[in-house]
């Protein structure tokens, strides 16, 4: 069942990942996605998502790596949504927006936190 996408678009509590350095960066994907969907034809935004996006999951790849945690499929879900990303063009429309943000909101609460207690981060 899909999660409710919060409004106002936030991170809180209930998308801890339990890792600090994770939810930091998770943070800033929600704040990116927010600053989009608040100015949709700002190309600088959506540049800053897309390199957010991109650290990001480099990152938690790299920790699940590191962890011998099993995430081949963890990482075709990060390439389909950088593909998706790398597909848009300002002004954004809303149902790419609404996808984003339902796309972020079901990753973390449906796909990180599967690797909850696995990783070699500090918490």
């Amino acid at each position: 069942m899909p999660e409710t996408i919060p409004e106002p678009f936030v991170w809180d509590e209930s998308f801890c990942v339990f890792y600090k350095q994770l939810d930091d960066e998770h943070k800033g994907l929600f704040q990116g996605i927010f600053d989009c969907a608040a100015n949709k034809g700002d190309a600088g935004a959506l540049k800053t998502l897309s390199d957010r996006v991109s650290k990001h999951f480099r990152n938690e790849e790299g920790a699940m790596d590191a962890a011998s945690y099993e995430c081949k499929d963890h990482k075709q879900k990060h390439k389909d949504f950088e593909a998706v990303l790398a597909g848009l063009s300002c002004p954004l429309a809303d149902d790419k927006i609404h996808y984003a943000k339902d796309w972020l909101v079901n990753h973390i609460k449906g796909t990180d936190f599967k690797y909850k207690g696995k990783l070699k981060l500090a918490a």
